[in-house]
């Protein structure tokens, strides 16, 4: 006679997301919205956010709620720096759960398709002598410089005109500085892409120095939800179908 196992089977592991945290109220909003579109693409899988600074809940609050559960964190950063390589390892290894720390979200051609559909929302059309100034937040970490340098050869072949990386702080060069090297090599429509997971200091300052249109932050479109569980999938050796 066959016995039947009936005991309950565990599921997949937790997906926290891991936000930076950010004053403006705008970000939380958009994280949360971001967090529900990643629940409506995988219904059943537990979704959680966790921040490193300046928001609740914090990574800490986040990680001992779960216990010892095994739980991905997947950082909505933007490139390889302290925080990634730092601040959420460290916080992981204090908890309890068992965790497993996927990539950042960048770089990755489903970005390069967000900053196209931000850009046009913000009247972006390619034109001649027309180049992207991507911003971003800046790092003094050289792999968070390379990261971003590829997001704008990812962008500018997507778009098919000239994108130069800028940043907010800790690196070079400004904004204000792309802006310039562009115009000295004749390109006068001169957008910005704002390279940052959702509204704060850094996007609205960076906006402030655009010479044309400013786009939108990345925020949560679709496109990230894809991205997010794509890097939860691959942090657990998941087969996935997106292109790395």
């Amino acid at each position: 006679m066959t016995v039947t196992d009936l005991s309950p089977r565990p599921g997949p592991p937790a997906l926290v997301l891991v936000a930076h945290g950010s004053r403006d109220p705008r970000a939380l909003s958009t994280v949360r919205t971001l967090m529900d579109r990643v629940r409506a693409l995988r219904p059943g899988l537990s979704v959680h956010l966790g921040h490193i600074e300046l928001n609740e809940p914090l990574l800490p609050d986040t990680l001992a709620a779960l216990g010892n559960t095994e739980a991905v964190l997947v950082p909505l950063l933007l490139g390889r720096g302290y925080h990634v390589k730092r601040d959420i390892p460290e916080l992981a290894a204090a908890a309890d759960a068992r965790t497993r720390i996927a990539a950042p979200l960048g770089p990755h051609p489903l970005l390069a398709d967000v900053l196209h559909a931000r850009l046009l929302e913000a009247g972006w059309r390619p034109r001649p002598a027309s180049a992207v100034v991507l911003a971003a937040a800046g790092s003094r970490d050289p792999d968070a410089r390379v990261d971003t340098s590829r997001m704008a050869d990812l962008l500018a072949a997507r778009l098919g005109v000239p994108v130069l990386p800028a940043y907010a702080s800790a690196a070079a060069p400004t904004v204000q500085e792309a802006v310039t090297t562009l115009r000295a090599r004749g390109r006068h429509r001169i957008a910005l892409a704002s390279y940052f997971t959702a509204p704060g200091r850094f996007a609205t300052e960076c906006a402030a120095h655009a010479p044309w249109i400013a786009a939108a932050p990345l925020g949560a479109h679709d496109a990230m939800a894809e991205l997010i569980l794509h890097r939860y999938e691959r942090a657990l050796g998941t087969p996935v179908t997106v292109a790395a």
